[in-house]
């Protein structure tokens, strides 16, 4: 008897255990339904509101893909509310775009002010590869709107100016300020304003060089904004070049003098050059003349020293007798006498007798 009463007791204490499970059971699933509610349910209330098509199931995937729906659905809700009619524009495009981490709102930010000009052409596809690509879609939308003014050179620049020469000489010193205007069909590939400010600043420098004198560009500055707008300078840039407008001319150094200066010096020096090797070498000339002078004498002196040999030579054969010697010594005492007589003569003053 006292085991069926403990039986029974134990029944009861089972059962209360199943209901209070079920009960706790229960209410973990109401808190955890309480939290999908009041985690999704702001979101859900606006896109039912808003009519920007995003379920309750799309956020609760959102949840498990990792996508933020606090960035998701205030962006489609603004796509909406603006009016974008872009069929690309979807839930889970801008799902795939967040996790190939890409800006969402600012790509949609982006849209709206294109389709608010109406007149620029972006697409969905288009504005999600700008922004993947690094470029900040929305100020290049903002720049299509209001073009943007490019200085060149940059300011910051190493010189502050940009330095070219006329035909005739003359050194100008230019500052432009180029204003432009982005072209979203070539912003993805497209140079940079760095590129622009190269370009712009080569076609300046090219237009004064060409001109014949300074003062035709002095009096005329914008036939250099007329030349460099010609060659199209803005291709396969990711800007449009609107306008070029000269800022400030200055006229600089006569640079044409300067070079004929130098290279006049350089002339000189080459002549000096010239005229020193041609002394030297009319140098070493009189000294060669003046050893070959020596030579001569040496040959003189060795011949007049054969000349006793030679006599005695002649005295012992007897082709030369004593008469004969004497009257050799004779005439060469003749002569040695009438040489010093016309010395004497030819240091006379002009006039004086003897």
């Amino acid at each position: 008897m006292q085991d069926l009463i403990l039986l029974g007791q134990l029944d009861e204490d089972l059962g209360s255990y199943i209901v209070i499970a079920v009960i706790g059971i229960f209410i973990l699933f109401l808190l955890i339904f309480f939290g999908f509610f009041i985690s999704y349910f702001r979101w859900w209330i606006q896109s039912v509101l808003t009519r920007a098509g995003v379920s309750l199931w799309d956020l609760i995937g959102m949840t498990f893909r990792k996508v933020r729906a606090s960035v998701i659905v205030p962006s489609k809700i603004m796509a909406v509310q603006a009016g974008l009619k872009d069929p690309d524009l979807t839930t889970r495009a801008l799902e795939a775009h967040y996790l190939a981490g890409g800006n969402v709102p600012m790509v949609v930010r982006s849209l709206i002010a294109a389709n608010k000009a109406k007149t620029i052409q972006l697409s969905f596809r288009e504005a999600a590869a700008i922004d993947l690509a690094g470029r900040n879609v929305l100020e290049a939308v903002q720049t299509s709107v209001y073009p943007r003014v490019i200085d060149c050179p940059a300011k910051g620049a190493a010189r502050r100016s940009l330095d070219a020469v006329a035909k005739d000489g003359i050194q100008l010193k230019v500052r432009a300020r180029v204003t432009v205007r982005s072209n979203l069909q070539q912003l993805i590939g497209g140079a940079t304003e760095e590129t622009i400010i190269a370009r712009v600043g080569e076609g300046i420098v090219s237009a004064i060089g060409s001109a014949d004198s300074h003062k035709v560009v002095l009096e005329n500055p914008d036939m250099i904004s007329k030349a460099v707008l010609s060659r199209r300078l803005d291709s396969q840039t990711a800007y449009e070049i609107v306008s070029i407008d000269i800022a400030d001319i200055d006229v600089g150094d006569n640079i044409g003098a300067r070079l004929k200066a130098d290279q006049a010096e350089a002339d000189t020096r080459v002549a000096r050059a010239k005229a020193e090797g041609r002394r030297a070498m009319a140098v070493a000339k009189e000294q060669e003349n003046q050893a070959a002078i020596e030579e001569s004498r040496a040959k003189l002196v060795e011949a007049e020293a054969e000349v006793p040999e030679a006599m005695a030579d002649s005295f012992r054969s007897g082709k030369l007798g004593i008469l004969d010697y004497y009257k050799l010594r004779n005439v060469q005492a003749d002569t040695d006498m009438r040489k010093s007589i016309a010395n004497v003569s030819d240091n006379k003053p002009v006039g004086q007798t003897t």
